[in-house]
């Protein structure tokens, strides 16, 4: 038991600890969101994001419920802040180019091995009046 606990604890000292740092040129590919769906309701939600400079990463993300949805298409934006010796990203988003679909949120980008990272972020989603905890994960080159 002394054993799983001191894994744990090493293990998530090491993902708080790690930053991920963004870099013009920085090429990102990844999910959009893993929380909060069910097993039954996956779907496939590609990202593509680049570094447009030191502070600023711009994406787009496409999502398709299922074969009777419609293709949706989201933009997004990540501005990479350094607060208290850590990094974290205020996020703007728009879904499917309509202004009343704006979701604003914050949150930390982690490196865990070489160029996969992890991204908790809180959003709160204009259209629907809800605040989320999203999770998205990826790779970066």
């Amino acid at each position: 038991m002394k054993k799983l606990i001191l894994s744990l604890a090493l293990v998530i000292g090491m993902v708080v600890s790690t930053n991920a740092q963004n870099a013009k040129g920085d090429w990102y590919v990844g999910t959009g969101d893993i929380a909060g769906v069910a097993w039954t309701e996956w779907a496939v939600s590609p990202t593509v994001g680049y570094g447009v400079s030191d502070k600023l990463m711009v994406g787009l993300s496409l999502a398709q419920a299922d074969s009777t949805e419609d293709l949706a298409m989201d933009l997004h934006a990540r501005y990479f802040m350094n607060a208290g010796g850590q990094d974290f990203f205020l996020y703007a988003g728009i879904s499917e180019f309509d202004t009343d679909n704006l979701s604003l949120g914050l949150g930390k980008m982690f490196t865990v091995h070489k160029g996969v990272f992890v991204e908790p972020k809180v959003v709160y989603h204009n259209g629907d009046k809800t605040t989320n905890m999203m999770l998205g994960f990826g790779l970066k080159f």
